[in-house]
């Protein structure tokens, strides 16, 4: 196996296993409350514990990567996962518990500030593809996650899944420890005068918020289609929904991985958005067992645009991967943020049939702002082989 196919197999093993981590929280929601003693509110701060300390690691390091040793940053990211996963497992009170979730955070932050720019540069004329290949890991760790925890509760304590997951990530700590620094790395520093230039781009502008709304569709899917489907749903069959939802990314990015050697990222990405609006139409408004097949294909289609749309800030300017990936993973957390808070708000004031309109809405804005991008890049942009 070659040092570059090494690297990529680390890569793609750290994002499974993070998305592992921040997967397996819904289920285990209920362990927490258990274990810990706390209130609902009290609950809810598991998700932002680990989102904060995420969003902040990686815009620090994804700014300045090209001042930093890309096999460093790693090993520490990767090493500091590994620790702070068992520390989740073996918090004795709350306090430290969202601390431990704090750290998780940050170190995947860390890791996943350079390991997608590492990529870019080991790979640069596959790059769409790779980077679809690397979501296409998340996915898989994100659909395993559930079933792990699941698996776990039945023989044993909550505690267990943070443990194995963590072993599961040995190997990637052993890898990116023993392997040569990447001479492939050629990652070049941000000024402040290049960062204006860069975000007075009018594409990267619109690349940042296409990701920022794709984040917020996505969040809002993960935070209230099991909810929303328990409306008349079963508790079961609603919980099934983002299952279903999440089962589709695997075949989704599979096929999207194959695709993109044949078209280019915003053709791509503005078909499947187009198609993923009368999905999402179908999805909110049937109350019925078709509404799971709508679901799945809303998942097979959204699955293109993250990957899609953060290769294509990345060619924009590959010679500033880490800060371009950085920023839009930022974006893409911020509209994960925001956008299902007022969904819930919305909800209060009106019902949560209402308020999945939103995410409908704002495909269909997403869909106006992939249009517009394509249209103007479209005599230049290329098909990427």
């Amino acid at each position: 196996m070659t040092r570059r196919r090494l690297w990529l197999g680390a890569a793609f093993c750290f994002v499974a296993g993070d998305a592992m981590a921040m997967q397996a929280r819904g289920a285990l929601l209920s362990s927490f409350e258990a274990t810990f003693g706390v209130s609902e509110s009290l609950l809810g701060l598991v998700a932002p514990a680990g989102t904060v300390g995420f969003v902040a690691a990686i815009l620090i390091v994804g700014l300045v990567a090209g001042r930093l040793d890309a096999r460093h940053v790693l090993v520490v990211g990767a090493a500091a996962m590994v620790a702070s996963l068992f520390l989740i497992a073996v918090a004795p009170v709350y306090s430290l518990f969202l601390l431990a979730l704090l750290a998780q955070g940050a170190a995947a932050g860390v890791f996943r500030a350079m390991d997608r720019p590492l990529l870019s540069h080991l790979y640069p004329e596959r790059l769409g593809r790779i980077f679809v290949l690397y979501a296409l890991a998340w996915a898989v760790g994100a659909v395993t996650a559930p079933a792990l925890a699941s698996g776990v509760l039945l023989v044993a304590d909550w505690r267990l899944t943070y443990v194995l997951i963590g072993l599961l990530l040995v190997p990637v700590v052993v890898a990116v420890w023993t392997l040569e620094s990447p001479t492939e790395w050629d990652e070049r520093r941000l000024e402040r005068e290049s960062l204006t230039r860069l975000l007075s781009n009018p594409l990267m502008g619109g690349t940042l918020l296409g990701m920022a709304l794709v984040g917020g569709i996505e969040g809002t899917i993960f935070t209230w289609l099991p909810y929303y489907a328990g409306t008349f749903f079963d508790r079961t069959t609603a919980n099934l929904a983002l299952s279903v939802y999440l089962l589709a990314y695997v075949p989704g990015r599979y096929a999207y991985a194959k695709l993109i050697e044949s078209t280019s990222y915003l053709r791509l990405s503005a078909l499947t958005t187009a198609l993923a609006i009368p999905s999402i139409v179908l999805a909110v408004g049937w109350t019925g067992v078709g509404m799971l097949v709508a679901v799945f294909c809303l998942g097979l289609l959204l699955s293109s645009l993250f990957p899609l749309l953060s290769a294509y800030g990345v060619e924009l300017a590959p010679e500033y991967s880490g800060p371009v990936s950085a920023l839009a993973t930022a974006a893409t957390y911020a509209g994960m943020a925001t956008v299902p808070a007022v969904v819930g708000v919305v909800a209060e004031l009106t019902d949560i049939g209402t308020a999945m309109w939103i995410p409908a809405a704002l495909t269909v804005v997403l869909f106006a702002v992939v249009l517009t991008m394509w249209r103007r890049d479209g005599p230049v942009e290329r098909a990427h082989v």
